[in-house]
């Protein structure tokens, strides 16, 4: 189920793809408290649609998924007219996975600060921390 924190137009947008609520839960509200607006899917379908409608400025995204995987998703939002630019940061368990293009690759588990800095380097910075 998809959710979307409210935004305004100063803040850099996130795609957040993971089928796990509580890492999704988690990492959004994380990203959220350092200023970034965070929207959510549970699935790689799901997150084709949220790319249409709110063309985020980076992907977070898990690969192992039910229904469309993560590797299904990359390919078909390659090709897509309108989202195939927006960078995708690989989040997996799996270690570095040679069958999927993407712009970075962070392991889970992940630190938060790493997670900031690759989003800061691919989606620009936040606007004013909540925490500001």
């Amino acid at each position: 189920m998809e959710s979307k924190i409210p935004y305004s137009l100063d803040m850099a947008r996130v795609l957040l793809v993971d089928d796990e609520s509580d890492i999704r839960e988690a990492v959004a509200e994380a990203l959220s408290y350092e200023g970034y607006e965070v929207v959510t899917a549970g699935d790689g379908a799901e997150a084709l649609r949220v790319c249409r409608r709110d063309h985020p400025d980076v992907i977070l995204l898990d690969l192992m998924m039910p229904g469309m995987n993560g590797w299904d998703f990359r390919r078909t939002q390659r090709i897509e007219e309108g989202i195939s630019m927006i960078p995708v940061v690989v989040v997996s368990a799996l270690g570095r996975v040679g069958t999927i293009d993407a712009t970075a690759f962070l392991p889970k588990p992940f630190s938060l600060d790493e997670l900031l800095a690759t989003v800061r380097r691919l989606g620009g910075p936040a606007s004013q921390p909540a925490h500001a």
